[in-house]
């Protein structure tokens, strides 16, 4: 296999390494993620995460065993278990079923990587275009280098208006209950020397109001047909928030992410995670340890609260979705 590297994921030729993003941001620890095994678990807990690059990292991670002889019967059960390991995230499916149907693993998976990082470069040129220089802009959970093996999806548009001299100031949600804002967003956005602050997910509102934000950019896990999208939990009620303070809020996404098959939201299944990530983070723990909890790991924001979806084919508003702009640019 041809080496490769992106923020997130790299490969020698040989083998597999995923950044360990449960780790960050106090150390940068890579694992191997070459056996399908690993990499179910490594999906599972979080290690790797961020729908797009969930899908090419599981494909990485097929093609790999491919190149180290695994059997056609062992090829089909590990791309049949890695399509399963989360349920929301429609890229992983989207990348498994093209895996699943390669004459050659190795050249679909290196097809499906680079795939993303020109999707990741349509996003950020269209929905850059919607940035006005000395604008505020708030986004929730981790969109950036993360999440992609490109620039990016909404944090990616953002960075490129940094780097078309746009001044903007970046409020990046801190995300519960794993922290992905705080832990994930802030160290990219340090990175990348953007001016930005973190905030608690229950002080968007307050930025909101006093018109410290004029735009709102979130990612997708999964888009629906009619154009109600999935994302991390938080994004409906920052939904909720913008169009009441009549800020502009946009989800951005590859057309990967877009589900034809999945008619509106209510379709769209939705991961329950354990009950420990609400009582607490890591070794603390602030609740009670036999504290019952509910823990939803997205919740589905109608298309009547988007502005306009950005696309890698470019950024359509509300009343084109409802009419069926996805099926004509994504069938």
């Amino acid at each position: 296999m041809n080496s490769f590297e992106s923020l997130g994921l790299k490969h020698d030729g040989r083998t597999l390494w995923v950044l360990d993003q449960t780790q960050l941001p106090d150390a940068e620890t890579w694992l191997d993620g070459s056996q399908p095994e690993a990499m179910i678990a490594l999906i599972q807990r979080l290690a790797v995460r961020g729908a797009p690059l969930i899908g090419v990292a599981a494909a990485t991670c097929l093609a790999t065993f491919a190149h180290r002889g695994a059997s056609a019967t062992e090829y089909a059960a590990a791309c049949a278990a890695l399509r399963s390991a989360r349920p929301t995230a429609v890229n992983l499916m989207w990348a498994m079923d093209r895996m699943r149907d390669a004459a050659d693993p190795v050249r679909e998976a290196q097809t499906i990587f680079e795939e993303d990082v020109r999707l990741c470069e349509g996003m950020a040129r269209h929905g850059s275009e919607l940035i006005q220089d000395g604008e505020g802009l708030l986004t929730h959970c981790n969109t950036g280098g993360l999440a992609t093996a490109g620039i990016g999806t909404a944090l990616g548009v953002i960075r490129r208006a940094h780097e078309q001299g746009k001044h903007i100031h970046v409020y990046a949600d801190e995300t519960r209950p794993l922290l992905q804002g705080g832990r994930l967003t802030a160290w990219e956005l340090r990175k990348l020397g953007i001016s930005s602050t973190l905030i608690t997910d229950s002080m968007a509102a307050l930025l909101l109001r006093d018109g410290k934000v004029q735009r709102v950019l979130v990612g997708s896990d999964r888009v629906a047909a009619n154009g109600d999208f999935a994302n991390k939990v938080g994004t409906y009620g920052l939904a909720v928030q913008a169009r009441y303070h009549g800020v502009p809020f946009h989800p951005v996404a590859p057309f990967s992410t877009v589900d034809l098959a999945c008619p509106d939201g209510a379709a769209i299944p939705i991961e329950l995670r354990g009950e420990a990530e609400v009582r607490g983070f890591g070794a603390l723990r602030w609740a009670p340890e036999a504290m019952p909890t509910w823990n939803p790991s997205f919740d589905v924001t109608p298309v009547d609260l988007v502005t306009s979806l950005v696309l890698d084919r470019g950024v359509y508003g509300d009343d084109e979705l409802r009419a069926g702009a996805l099926a004509r640019v994504c069938g």
